[in-house]
């Protein structure tokens, strides 16, 4: 029977939609818990609510680009750096190839002839010491753009859930008792769903998700109903 492993490789996509479901999830949460805690109708609580999913989407999107273009360019920098090395001080870099190989437990006999075979090849020996020195892999050139569209649409789902109330009730109190409730089952599906891709337990991810996010969430709403309240005084 042939025998096929099955190993996660989406881990860079679901990083992204956990950055910005989390983020989604909680921040325009607090906003309209804290706005509700002075006003009695919604109308205003969903303009600013979907006033902060807007800016919260384009500068979590941006963050994202730019965090993304950061690693692209450190990758290009570091194989520069890599490469001139190869050419300018060849012994060295044939010791840092025999110290990686030592630590992986080759037998010293067998160390200089696999340096040797990986030296010849300029391109290959390069990359070994890219991978393998510094651990490092040339990003997808499409990453920035890709995680900065889903980074910004996963904030824009995610702050749509707990605001979806406020669009649908016109009282303020009754809009917030109904987003608590949706927000926290939706931060414990959010986490069941990402334990399950990821390779974690989803039940304990699903409890730690909502925990934290439930955590963060009231804390943010105690600050805003702090403010509101001094901005009162």
């Amino acid at each position: 029977m042939e025998h096929r492993e099955h190993h996660f490789t989406g881990s860079e996509f679901i990083r992204d939609v956990v950055i910005g479901m989390s983020d989604g999830l909680t921040v325009p949460f607090a906003l309209a818990a804290g706005l509700s805690g002075t006003l009695s109708q919604t109308s205003l609580v969903v303009i600013a609510g979907m006033a902060e999913i807007a800016a919260g989407c384009i500068a979590m999107g941006l963050g994202g680009y730019l965090a993304a273009h950061t690693d692209r360019e450190h990758y290009f920098s570091e194989l520069a750096r890599e490469e001139r090395e190869v050419e300018e001080v060849p012994e060295r870099e044939k010791e840092e190839v025999s110290e990686v190989l030592r630590s992986w437990g080759v037998p010293d006999e067998s160390v200089a002839s696999t340096v040797d075979a990986i030296s010849r090849d300029r391109k290959k020996w390069v990359d070994f010491m890219m991978k393998f020195e510094l651990g490092l892999e040339e990003p997808n050139p499409t990453r920035a753009r890709n995680s900065s569209i889903t980074i910004g649409l996963s904030y824009v789902v995610g702050g749509v859930i707990p605001l979806s109330p406020y669009i649908f009730l016109h009282r303020a109190n009754e809009a917030l008792s109904a987003s608590v409730v949706i927000t926290v089952v939706a931060l414990f599906i959010f986490g069941f769903v990402k334990g399950r891709f990821t390779g974690v337990n989803p039940w304990k991810s699903a409890v730690q998700t909502a925990v934290v996010g439930g955590v963060a969430a009231a804390a943010a709403f105690g600050l805003a109903k702090v403010f509101a309240g001094s901005s009162h005084g």
